[in-house]
């Protein structure tokens, strides 16, 4: 699973008032080299929860994305490195998504997030 995935989920166990960002458990990640787009990154950009992604970057050990983030940030080439390399190349492969608002996990296994609800979730 990408960072990019982790920051479109959310929870939707029946009740959950705020079941967005996910907690992320990463007990195993690996790094896949993706050839950087630009124009996609200042695309996807607004769409991005940033702190979200911060957050998840350093539950990974990726410290490299600053707390926040603004629009002209996009004109470093440094930046979008660090984007990049956050968004795209960091796969979570085992560990969990954590509901904020239940402590609900959905299991990460092989690197797909487990979403699938119980009965009485729904």
């Amino acid at each position: 699973m990408r960072l990019l995935t982790h920051n479109m989920l959310s929870s939707n166990v029946k009740g959950v008032v705020d079941g967005f960002p996910l907690r992320l458990e990463a007990e195993k990640w690996v790094e896949k080299e993706v050839e950087l787009n630009a124009d996609f990154l200042r695309h996807i950009f607004p769409k991005i929860e940033w702190k979200a992604l911060a957050s998840a970057a350093r539950a990974v050990g990726y410290g490299e994305l600053p707390d926040e983030a603004f629009v002209a940030m996009l004109d470093s080439e440094d930046f979008l490195r660090r984007f990049h390399h956050a968004l795209l190349e960091i796969h979570v492969e085992e560990g969990a998504l954590v509901c904020p608002d239940t402590g609900r996990r959905f299991p990460i296994n092989k690197g797909i997030p487990n979403m699938l609800l119980n009965e009485d979730e729904i």
